[in-house]
């Protein structure tokens, strides 16, 4: 007969149960919210108290690590000495662990490992995050294979993945047999043939699918919505973009961040702003991907502005931004010379060592990073930290060199983009387009007339690059403000590619510069042509009648401004202060220190008159 325990005993018995338990649940909860501090003190409260013997507690430990993104200690607590048997969930907590943190071949060494251990044997719950961590085809028939020898090759899940790799390597035939010959389908699997079709750019066939489902009775889940907005962000499809969102309304999807990012996406690739804005600021929860999206969608409009302001409320509530955020702002920082934000996200960069190899690189390439940095700070004037950067770079590419070569150039700093070119030579880097069009813009930029003739001469035959527009409007330009504008026109009318309006516009901008009324006026029509509703002609050619004394022309123009209904674009001008980007329009009154603004400016007027200034109206 078996001994009683005694009352102690199963006292203490049960309050070990109990208290296993309630570690696991907190370990839960710290690897959902990401509290490694939390998790680390209960991982040492379960070691103290001799909590981790059980395959429950140890799974528990390596999933709080994985969540924490701490794969080291996940591993650690794997390899613990104190009991060398590990059963098929830990080994599927590791794995799962390396894969969501975007270390797929660590995840696979793993389950090699697994399998060359021989005594665990992987189950339904290992393949399918093995299978989408798989990068090479080959890898994917043998796990296939194996699937049949364990009898696993049926399973909703285990076929999904299989669905979802096989198109991502481009074998719709292997997807489509998978899929037919599963038993059952869930909306899981409905949805790894939409969402493979959509992201191998398979558009038509992912909606076929979806229609299909459809049409078979199987309600979309919000993964599905969100495969399918995606393809409509892509082509632009803002008509059936509105559709998915009334669907994802009337099914409830609309609480869900996931979905709403997606909605942000459609609306932003389709250039509806205030829509996309409308969905951002309606949302209970925003999450880091939200905050990407909304912002990503300014800088695409091009309202640098705003994707500034976004950034800097995103900060003040407390969101971190990653590598995305900042790859994404940064061009922002470029385009409005705000050297101090620049400054800034370069900082937050060093202090979270994000850009220098670390674990959260998100897919983002060093060279990526690297040469937004450098553009936004060639942009802003500070070539000195530009070079720096380009200099301290492991790997460079040709954009780094062009970057670099144009950062120059645009600052008038010519000899210094030559050598520059020079260098990229010697480091064997094959100039291309854009690098031709930066070094021809250094020479117009410094007045460097015969280099700049010799390269646009030697471009096809040295450099096997052919001209493009781009590289005729430089010469154009150039020739145009060293004087030379007859060779200048006669490069305009003979040059095999057709002018386009900027071409003509920089030599109407020459003529004005050298005053040659004769020439401004052939310019002008060509340009006004080309493009009528396009403000700057009218206004450059107004200038140079003006200058030039024919009042009646300048009459004449505006007559005709008039007539075509063309509008000056008021001239806008911006500075960067401690507390954010201010912008000013023509005449505008709107900033809140507006009267002491134009008091100031009155004052330096009327000073620069009392030493002779005349204002140019």
């Amino acid at each position: 007969m078996r001994p009683l325990l005694h009352s102690s005993s199963r006292l203490q018995h049960r309050c070990s149960v109990k208290d296993l338990r309630t570690c696991i649940a907190l370990l839960q909860a710290s690897a959902n919210e990401k509290n490694l501090i939390r998790g680390k003190q209960v991982h040492s409260y379960m070691l103290t108290n001799g909590f981790l013997n059980s395959p429950p507690s140890i799974t528990s430990v390596i999933n709080m690590y994985s969540k924490c993104q701490r794969m080291n200690d996940a591993v650690s607590v794997f390899n613990h000495p104190s009991d060398e048997d590990r059963n098929v969930f830990a080994f599927n907590a590791v794995i799962a662990g390396f894969i969501a943190n975007e270390r797929s071949r660590d995840g696979l060494e793993f389950y090699r490992r697994m399998r060359e251990v021989g005594v665990v044997v992987p189950d339904k719950y290992t393949f399918p995050c093995v299978i989408r961590a798989c990068c090479d085809l080959m890898e994917v028939r043998k796990i296939h294979g194996l699937l049949f020898k364990l009898g696993l090759e049926l399973d909703i899940f285990v076929g999904s993945a299989l669905v979802n790799t096989y198109l991502k390597f481009g074998l719709m035939e292997d997807a489509q047999e998978v899929f037919v010959g599963m038993p059952e389908k869930d909306v899981v699997s409905w949805n790894a043939m939409v969402n493979g079709y959509a992201q191998i750019g398979c558009f038509d066939e992912a909606l076929e699918i979806f229609r299909i489902m459809s049409k078979e009775g199987v309600v979309p889940s919000n993964y599905t919505v969100t495969g399918v907005l995606s393809i409509f962000a892509v082509t632009g499809d803002i008509y059936n973009g509105r559709a998915v969102h009334g669907f994802v309304v009337k099914m409830g999807y609309d609480s869900g961040v996931t979905v709403l990012n997606a909605l942000i996406d459609v609306y932003g690739k389709c250039k509806c702003t205030k829509d996309a804005l409308d969905i951002f600021e309606m949302m209970d929860e925003k999450d880091i991907f939200s905050w990407n999206s909304i912002i990503s969608v300014h800088e695409q409009c091009g309202d640098h502005d705003g994707t500034l302001r976004l950034f800097d409320q995103m900060l003040r509530v407390g969101v971190l931004p990653d590598l995305v955020t900042i790859t994404t702002v940064l061009p922002a920082c470029s385009n409005l010379a705000a050297l101090m934000h620049g400054r800034e996200i370069h900082g937050y960069m060093i202090r979270k060592s994000l850009g220098n190899n670390g674990d959260q690189h998100n897919g983002i390439d060093d060279v990526l990073i690297n040469n937004a940095l450098m553009d936004m700070y060639a942009k802003c004037g500070s070539m000195r930290i530009a070079l720096k950067i380009f200099d301290k770079m492991s790997n460079k590419d040709t954009a780094s060199w062009n970057i670099m070569i144009m950062g120059y150039g645009m600052h008038g700093n010519g000899n210094e983009a030559l050598n520059m070119f020079a260098r990229m030579c010697e480091a064997n880097f094959k100039p291309d387009e854009v690098t031709l069009v930066g070094v021809l813009s250094a020479c117009n930029h410094a007045g460097l007339l015969t280099q700049g003739r010799e390269f646009f001469t030697r471009m096809t035959t040295k450099y096997s690059v052919a001209p493009t527009i781009e590289h005729y409007t430089c010469v154009v330009d150039m020739l145009g403000r060293a004087g030379k504008l007859k060779e200048a026109y006669e490069i305009v009318v003979t040059m095999p590619i057709e002018a386009n309006p900027v071409v003509w516009r920089a030599l109407l901008a020459a003529c004005r510069l050298h005053g040659d009324a004769d020439l401004a006026r052939i310019a002008a029509q060509r340009v006004i042509e080309l493009e009528p509703g396009h403000c700057g002609s009218y206004v450059l050619i107004s200038n140079i009648y003006g200058v030039d004394g024919q009042y009646e022309e300048v009459s004449e123009v505006r007559q005709t401004m008039r007539q075509q209904n063309v509008k000056k674009t008021p001239g806008c001008s911006w500075i960067e202060l401690k507390d954010g980007v201010h912008t000013f329009v023509t005449g505008d009154r709107g900033h809140p220190g507006a009267h002491l603004i134009y008091a100031e400016l009155n004052s330096l007027t009327a000073r620069l008159c009392d030493h002779g200034y005349v204002p140019h109206i």
